[in-house]
């Protein structure tokens, strides 16, 4: 895989791969931002830390191919999640869209040399591996805790996330940014009485 052309520039990383893959779109000082407008910005989201260790040896070609694919599993998972969010049931042509995905791989299990189960992703085209481990996570998601998938609290923040905290309260994608944005605006408005 080539080197990518510069450091992520997204404000939200390490989030579970479907959400990470949701985050290539957010709202930068000069406005909405997309990491996968470009190979290039592909090239910098399949190094990121969050996918290489999704993907590990399948090392998925940089290309317009994985990029379309990406960028198809994406509208379906912004679509699952906006429904999650109303907790209301997707729309049929969503969960088609996804299942399309997910009919590009499978998980094949085995019994390895040692004894132990083995696990191994198999891919009818390399080129929907990303596409396919994003839209497979989304599956562990809302398997285990789909309550946990959250939007971040600031409306005009696009980000989402899992809540991991203990208590399940996280309300924002990152204290460090919109979080202490909100506790500013509070405090303004207690001093000013607006």
């Amino acid at each position: 895989m080539p080197q990518p052309p510069g450091p992520d520039p997204r404000p939200l990383t390490g989030e579970p791969l479907a959400l990470d893959l949701l985050n290539t779109r957010w709202i930068g000082a000069d406005g909405p931002r997309d990491l996968l407008e470009s190979e290039s910005g592909l090239a910098i989201w399949l190094n990121s830390e969050q996918v290489r260790t999704h993907t590990g040896p399948l090392a998925p070609p940089v290309g317009r191919a994985t990029l379309d694919r990406l960028l198809e599993t994406r509208r379906a998972l912004e679509a699952l999640t906006a429904a999650a969010t109303r907790r209301v049931a997707a729309e049929p042509a969503t969960a088609a869209a996804l299942n399309e995905a997910l009919s590009h791989g499978r998980i094949r299990r085995t019994l390895g040399p040692d004894g132990l189960p083995e696990s191994a992703v198999e891919l009818d085209d390399p080129a929907w591996g990303p596409a396919w481990l994003a839209a497979d996570n989304w599956l562990h998601l809302v398997a285990d805790r789909p309550d946990r998938i959250r939007p971040c609290a600031n409306h005009t923040c696009v980000l989402h996330f899992y809540d991991i905290s203990k208590n399940g309260t996280r309300r924002w994608c990152s204290m460090a940014g919109c979080g202490n944005r909100a506790k500013a605006q509070r405090h303004y408005a207690r001093r000013t009485g607006a």
